[in-house]
């Protein structure tokens, strides 16, 4: 186990690690320099679990019997090891579970492979808010969602916040960014995907009143927190589905709507396709 003790904070090995609550700064530097963030024990551990690589392990001495394993599992990367007070003063933020990682970034994943396998699968447009996304993606994994896609300017789901909030489940769903949008729903369709979008508006379907069970493929889409779906992602879709909202209040946060979705129009593979009645 390559374990490196660290006698400052400045060490020039620690790059990776510095400002990690500047978002800007990490937005620019992780995707160009081929790297993310996974922060906490279980997060770097389903990271590396499912196949990414680290470049570097820093950690606070009592978490290093936690992650021996996987530590050992990568006999030619560093492990750092420093104080908690050192740690917060590379990061910028105190550490609750001191383990960090700096990963390689995976490939980027063909859209063309990720529709090929997928039945349900998540269209994000412009979504902005790291939390959210981590939340839908963690919806994702539990509800039977195959894949999901973003847009350009959505978010990144290897950002260490939607990293976290996901708890790893950014990992375990394949996404894809699109390259041109809304121009890409068209690659959707061809796939035989019908595009359903979550949108308020005269003619919406109520959500329970839609036959998904009708839908061998079927592709949620999912706007901004703010605005919701552009009039040019609407203009794309097959279908608007709406959730009918109680108690004077007029929508669900994004990630809980989506939540909602992925459940009432998952798909059941134990009778051949179809859905279950709810």
């Amino acid at each position: 186990m390559p374990l490196v003790p660290l006698d400052a904070a400045d060490d020039p090995r620690l790059a990776d690690y510095r400002n990690l609550t500047d978002v800007q700064l990490r937005l620019a530097k992780e995707p160009a320099e081929g790297l993310y963030i996974a922060e906490s024990s279980k997060v770097l551990r389903r990271a590396v679990d499912a196949g990414h690589v680290p470049r570097s392990f820093l950690l606070a001495p009592k978490w290093l019997p936690d992650l021996a394993d996987v530590v050992a599992r990568f006999p030619s990367v560093p492990a750092y090891v420093a104080p908690e007070a050192t740690l917060e003063a590379i990061t910028g933020f105190h550490l609750h579970r001191g383990a960090l990682a700096a990963m390689h970034r995976p490939a980027p994943r063909p859209l063309g492979g990720l529709l090929a396998a997928a039945r349900r699968v998540a269209v994000i447009e412009d979504m902005v808010d790291h939390t959210n996304l981590g939340a839908v993606f963690r919806s994702a994994a539990a509800l039977g969602v195959d894949a999901v896609l973003l847009s350009p300017r959505s978010a990144d789901p290897l950002y260490r916040r939607a990293v976290r909030v996901s708890m790893g489940s950014v990992f375990q769903v394949p996404w894809a960014r699109l390259g041109s949008w809304p121009g890409d729903l068209a690659a959707v369709r061809a796939a035989g995907f019908t595009l359903a979008a979550l949108a308020l508006g005269p003619g919406a379907v109520p959500l329970g009143a839609f036959p998904a069970r009708d839908h061998e493929r079927l592709a949620l889409l999912l706007g901004t927190e703010g605005d919701g779906l552009s009039d040019a992602a609407l203009a794309e879709s097959d279908v608007a589905l709406t959730i009918p909202m109680h108690g004077g209040v007029d929508s669900l946060n994004v990630a809980a709507a989506a939540a909602v979705a992925f459940w009432e129009c998952r798909y059941d593979d134990d009778d051949g396709g179809a859905l279950p009645a709810l």
